[in-house]
């Protein structure tokens, strides 16, 4: 006799779904209400995310066209490494063009060329928030703000909220939305730092990390931390004494597993015909109150190359970055063998920058607003 597979244990359906790649789990949530049941419960989404992980080793992007978003998977190593696009992530609108993408542990930011509201997404869990904005990132005629997702922790949920900001000489606002109360609320913040509107803020365990320096100087010798618990700015965090004493002009920080930070110096050699060195430094210890760090390595690229993100596999010793050669994007890897470059297939500059994110998918949960919420906000 021949058993239906609602028979069997829940243990065992468990872990037969999460061998289903993720661009396949819209068809299973479909599949009848016990399976959207359990492909939506905590345990059952943590089992698939750890799986999407580990399965044949590759690193989830996430490529930017104007009106759709595209998974891709890359096989990431320094001998063959390969793209593969997974399929379109159709969350989105096709009337709406994405202007830009940020990537905040699993959940996405897209801005877009109409400048009254903005949109959050989980993909992994098929959840969105579109969010209406009180002042246009392009009233001053490009978009200089700084972007930033995160949560506090509550007893039985994390609490989502955007923080967007503002700093030059001629204006400076910063405000939070908090997803909970659907509500705005200005912030009083009197920076001593300055934080450039081309840094990429990075979050870690709820928190964003962005390079920062003293207003009084010229040198991004910092990181600063905005607490979305507190909903304020740490003090300044040095950066490894090590590098910013050779006085590097370019600073971008990335994520490892999750759980560290990395930060990447770039330096031109004037007398070296733009050769790059390239230094790479990783979090021992992070707090709100003091960091250290480890180098995790120091090379001399040939031929150039200008990375707009970067990632590393710490286990590996593997150096992973996204290039721009106009009008292509090229995922570099550096290993134990030579310089390799993979052509993304993706145009850079033709709709959004950057045209290439990373992704790891989330358990965080994105609130939507009440019917009351909505009303309030029209």
């Amino acid at each position: 006799m021949t058993s239906m597979i609602s028979s069997l244990p829940r243990e065992l359906i468990e872990e037969i779904i999460s061998r289903v790649p993720l661009r396949s789990m819209k068809a299973v949530r479909l599949t009848c209400k016990s399976f959207n049941n359990l492909s939506n419960s905590e345990s059952f989404t943590k089992m698939h995310i750890d799986k999407a992980a580990t399965r044949e080793e590759k690193t989830m992007m996430i490529s930017m066209m104007p009106h759709n978003l595209y998974l891709m998977s890359v096989t990431v190593d320094d001998v063959d490494p390969c793209v593969e696009l997974k399929g379109q992530l159709s969350l989105l609108d096709n009337q709406v063009s994405i202007y830009r993408v940020f990537h905040y542990e699993g959940l996405l930011l897209c801005i877009f060329e109409d400048p009254t509201r903005v949109v959050v997404l989980n993909p992994y869990l098929r959840q969105s928030r579109w969010i209406q904005i009180r002042f246009s990132h392009l009233s001053i005629g490009w978009d200089c703000f700084r972007y930033a997702l995160g949560y506090a922790d509550k007893e039985s949920c994390r609490s989502v909220k955007f923080l967007r900001f503002l700093d030059s000489s001629s204006r400076c606002e910063y405000e939070i939305y908090d997803f909970d109360s659907s509500l705005w609320t200005t912030l009083d913040v009197t920076p001593h730092w300055w934080i450039s509107c081309s840094s990429y803020g990075v979050s870690l365990k709820g928190n964003t990390y962005w390079p920062a320096k003293r207003r009084s100087r010229g040198v991004f010798d910092h990181i600063i931390c905005f607490d979305f618990t507190r909903e304020s700015f740490g003090p300044l965090l040095p950066l490894p004494f090590g590098a910013t004493d050779r006085g590097y002009p370019y600073v971008t920080l990335s994520c490892v597993k999750e759980e560290k930070l990395a930060v990447l110096f770039q330096q031109y050699y004037s007398n070296c015909k733009c050769e790059y060195e390239i230094d790479i430094w990783i979090t021992t210890k992070i707090e709100a109150e003091m960091v250290s760090w480890s180098k995790f390595l120091r090379m001399n690229t040939k031929p150039n190359i200008y990375p707009i993100i970067f990632l590393i596999d710490e286990e590996k010793k593997i150096f992973m970055s996204l290039d721009s050669e106009f009008p292509k994007t090229f995922l570099n890897t550096i290993g134990e063998a030579k310089l390799r470059k993979l052509d993304l297939r993706v145009s850079e500059g033709q709709y959004c920058q950057p045209p290439v994110c990373s992704y790891v998918p989330s358990l965080v949960q994105i609130k939507k607003p009440t019917l009351r919420q909505k009303d309030e906000t029209k």
